[in-house]
């Protein structure tokens, strides 16, 4: 072992690690698609609570929420009525932040849609629509996003990719879900290769994974099974809720989160290492 150096920890003494100095997102402009439900309603709320100013797009008209987030403040979201599995209106979707803002600071790839379809009733068609959106429209939108990302990005402070994938995607779910989690499973790949191609060029990219939520989702499988019985499934024996899903995204989005990249959070209370039977 090397001996003590006279000074060698004055770095951790001098350095601001204030939690208000390394969590602070503030002024950072903010894209969460499908932020206006579930997790990414979650997501943007946390960010908005915290003084950045969010646009959370979807296909339907989520402006009343938007409203909502901005009355609470102190930052400010916007919504914007597009659908990304379109290369077309994703680009008028970034147009329309460049032009107002100029930068993108953070894009979270929250956007998902499910299927439950059983093995020889799958369609391909349904199965094809799921992973158009789950993957396909990510790795588009994050190609196109990525001159907006890196207008104000640093090797201090890199511009941010936050994709929401799924413990579904890490291990076969006791249901029926062949699309979903092969999407998912597919989505946690494409993020590290990203993260291996976009790390030089100052952004990060970076995976969430979560486990059961009270989300809209989840909420026909929460009414037949009951909340009590999926809660039980986890190693915390409680249901993920807006806390733990800001949480890890202002974590990832703040100077605390700068030196991770292809890193991957398993957001899902100790589901995947609890032992009981899985719903």
């Amino acid at each position: 072992m090397p001996k003590v150096v006279e000074g060698e920890s004055a770095q951790a003494i001098e350095a601001d690690l204030n939690v208000n100095t390394i969590f602070r997102v503030e002024g950072k402009v903010v894209l969460v698609t499908g932020g206006g439900s579930g997790i990414g309603a979650m997501i943007s709320s946390g960010y908005v609570q915290n003084g950045a100013k969010v646009y959370i797009a979807s296909r339907k008209d989520i402006s009343s929420y938007a409203a909502d987030l901005t009355s609470k403040g102190p930052g400010s979201c916007i919504s914007l009525n597009f659908n990304i599995t379109t290369d077309d209106q994703c680009c008028a979707m970034l147009k329309a932040i460049e032009d107002t803002d100029g930068r993108l600071n953070v894009l979270v790839n929250n956007c998902g849609i499910f299927s439950s379809e059983t093995l020889g009733h799958h369609s391909c068609n349904a199965f094809a629509e799921v992973m158009q959106t789950n993957v396909d429209a990510v790795f588009a939108l994050t190609q196109m996003a990525l001159p907006l990302l890196q207008k104000n990005a640093s090797k201090e402070d890199p511009a941010r990719v936050i994709n929401i994938a799924s413990i579904n995607g890490v291990r076969v779910p006791a249901h029926d879900a062949f699309a979903y989690s092969t999407s998912k499973t597919a989505l946690r790949m494409l993020s590290q290769h990203l993260a291996s191609a976009l790390g030089r060029a100052h952004v990060t990219v970076n995976i969430i994974s979560p486990g059961p939520f009270m989300s809209r989702m989840m909420r026909g499988l929460i009414q037949t099974v009951g909340e009590e019985n999926i809660a039980t499934t986890t190693g915390l024996n409680r249901l993920g809720g807006p806390v733990d899903a800001a949480g890890a995204c202002l974590f990832l989005s703040s100077a605390a989160g700068s030196y991770l990249t292809g890193t991957e959070f398993a957001l899902d209370g100790g589901s995947l290492v609890h032992r009981t039977s899985r719903m």
